[in-house]
């Protein structure tokens, strides 16, 4: 099941924008998101904004979805004036691939046509593996995509199947080396680590086959029992067990070894990179307060610290836009000191850190102390820049609950 919206405050309907958000559009990057809906199946930890064929019968299509998302990038360039090129371009989901070579080709030029996109944009779309081939790579190669992030998960076939992902363990490796080979310099796998029954080799077989793979950048996430999910139901009738904290810490220490053995170095504190030029930029604009328009039902945007998200039901999504409307549902304007607070979450878990004196005064004398207990690197400390150390890097949510 989905999750829910946020509440907030109502969104006009013509989606327009205070004049201060718009006030210097694009210094802090500009990119665009977009959200494609539709699944195969539904996995069951995710409570994304999913719907399978037959959770949406006719009530809409991938054909209805692309007229609407045509409309709303119509109305994110009259709502922005005159936006410059957008800097990144992110297609996700659901899962995109199903789309196929000529869906995302129509996504991509609808970006185009309605916002522009700079020559050296970088350009994803996620993929699950089992929905790619080389024709599928060629294709979106040809029509501009620059990245692909391809949904590995685990290379162990009884971790796959408690998690409900339709591939087949080798998959996912065979599919980053046809985007190799089909031009792609930049792929990612994600991984996801701490399944009930997971072992310590059933993660190392997975890491094998990311070096196997031969990617140049890998993200990986702790299992996160989300309410509302099939997993979740397991969970709460004594089926499987919770992920346990000390676990999950372990295993995050062996990726991280492991992944530094590969080559790749860890920039955020889920993701790992073989270079700079492979650090995913769209994601990097995320993290740094950047601006994005995300299109689609249910997607997220921020603009100048005004932050609002999408209707969620695909046909609900069309129809509004049909009528003219924006589809934002709500909306909300953040105050200084919660932009304060979300730049401190957000830049903390990066390799570069936060400058120190982002931070209230307050804030930096909680710095002084985790850098004490070992959380924050003394030495870039005492250069004015708070960086998580390994030891950091594991209990990065409580260094940030210190720190504001």
């Amino acid at each position: 099941m989905p999750s829910a919206l946020p509440t907030g405050d109502p969104a006009p309907p013509d989606g327009s924008l205070p004049v201060s958000a718009l006030a210097d559009l694009g210094s802090r990057g500009l990119g665009v998101y977009v959200h494609v809906p539709f699944c195969a199946t539904r996995c069951g930890y995710c409570d994304f904004n999913t719907y399978t064929a037959g959770e949406l019968g006719t009530s809409a299509s991938p054909q209805s979805w692309l007229e609407g998302l045509r409309r709303e990038l119509d109305l994110a360039a009259r709502v922005l004036g005159t936006p410059p090129p957008v800097d990144t371009v992110f297609v996700g989901g659901g899962t995109p691939s199903l789309l196929g070579a000529d869906g995302l080709a129509d996504v991509l030029a609808a970006v185009r046509s309605s916002l522009g996109v700079k020559s050296d944009a970088e350009v994803t779309t996620e993929s699950n593996p089992e929905s790619t081939s080389p024709e599928f790579f060629a294709g979106i190669r040809d029509a501009g995509y620059t990245r692909v992030s391809l949904g590995m998960q685990s290379a162990v076939r009884h971790v796959l199947a408690l998690l409900d992902r339709n591939h087949t363990p080798g998959r996912p490796v065979a599919a980053a080396r046809e985007a190799r080979a089909a031009g792609f310099d930049h792929v990612n796998l994600d991984l996801i680590y701490g399944t009930p029954g997971e072992t310590t080799d059933d993660l190392r077989r997975s890491l094998d086959a990311v070096a196997e793979a031969g990617v140049d950048h890998v993200s990986a996430y702790a299992l996160i029992v989300e309410e509302g999910t099939a997993l979740a139901r397991r969970v709460r009738r004594g089926e499987i067990p919770m992920p346990d904290d000390d676990v999950l810490a372990d295993k995050y220490e062996l990726i991280d070894a492991a992944l530094t053995a590969q080559g790749l170095s860890w920039y955020e504190v889920s993701n790992w990179a073989a270079s700079e030029a492979s650090r995913c930029r769209h994601n990097v604009l995320y993290w740094r307060g950047g601006d994005w328009w995300g299109a689609g039902p249910g997607a997220h945007s921020h603009v100048g610290g005004v932050r609002w998200w999408n209707v969620k039901h695909p046909a609900k999504y069309a129809e509004v836009l049909a009528g003219g409307h924006s589809p934002a549902a709500g909306r909300e304007t953040l105050g200084a000191d919660d932009r304060r607070v979300e730049r401190v979450l957000l830049e903390l878990r990066l390799s570069d850190g936060l400058p120190l004196d982002a931070l209230a005064p307050e804030g930096r004398t909680e710095a002084k102390s985790a850098a004490a207990d070992g959380l924050l690197d003394p030495d870039a400390l005492d250069e004015g820049r708070c960086v998580l150390t390994d030891r950091g890097r594991l209990l990065a949510d409580a260094v940030v609950h210190r720190l504001t």
